[in-house]
């Protein structure tokens, strides 16, 4: 198998990139030294971009508004969930934070993982109204 070498810098994650991008649109077949090739240097990119350039998940609120505009759901979808449209509002402003019912609901009837949804978040601050 030739030409393949450690990632130590973003010179060398950006030669591999560029080196696995041509099986995107044309996989090796398996069994093959190329199928090892591009495993091999994907290996290494998955690596050095965890150790390098990890994506931080994001709060459960976002993750429910990334989930709800990938699967195409509403606000409305959300309240059905909950029972309530209120409810979906105050959690989706964060002006309330999801229960163990909501994060039940959420995972079973959405597949959003439990472990995203019960990682602490900032609850937007009330309102003080002034006499």
């Amino acid at each position: 198998m030739d030409n393949i070498r450690a990632i130590r810098n973003d010179d060398d994650l950006a030669w591999a990139i560029h080196e696995v991008s041509k099986y995107f649109d044309q996989p090796p077949e398996t069994g093959t030294e190329e199928a090892d090739r591009f495993d091999i240097l994907s290996t290494l990119i998955e690596a050095y971009e965890n150790e390098h350039h990890p994506i931080e998940a994001p709060e459960p609120v976002e993750l429910i508004k990334a989930h709800m505009e990938m699967f195409g759901r509403t606000q409305a979808d959300l309240a059905a969930l909950f029972g309530s449209r209120s409810r979906a509002s105050e959690i989706l402003s964060k002006r309330r934070a999801l229960t163990v019912d909501m994060i039940r609901r959420l995972h079973k009837e959405w597949g959003i993982p439990t472990d995203c949804l019960v990682e602490p978040y900032h609850l937007v601050e009330p309102e003080r109204a002034y006499a």
